[in-house]
């Protein structure tokens, strides 16, 4: 299991001590100090689409309307925190967050 996220993130934090408590062998890999291949965005972006980019963040309120319009690919290698956290991946399936259902997912 991969959880990709922010060290700094609550949220990403929160999810990986509750796998790890869970039982589950998880391997963080923090999107700012090994950002995302392009290869990788394009599997994240056609699993979620627009879910993707966390429009509530405080880098997308700095960016610029122009850069808002950019293609949501370009926006995630410019800036990896605007990626919504957690992704997990376990056995080739992708979650994205960690709301309820996702946790009874993977904590089940």
């Amino acid at each position: 299991m991969i959880l990709y996220g922010l060290k700094n993130c609550d949220t990403c934090r929160k999810a990986l001590k509750a796998l790890a408590a869970a039982g589950h062998e998880v391997t963080f890999r923090d999107v700012r100090d090994t950002p995302l291949s392009q290869a990788e965005i394009a599997v994240f972006q056609s699993a979620f689409g627009d879910r993707l980019i966390n429009r509530a963040s405080t880098t997308w309120r700095g960016l610029s309307e122009a850069e808002r319009g950019g293609p949501p690919e370009a926006l995630l290698a410019a800036h990896p925190a605007l990626m919504k956290r957690p992704v997990i991946e376990r056995d080739g399936h992708l979650t994205l967050g960690w709301g309820k259902d996702v946790q009874a997912d993977l904590l089940a």
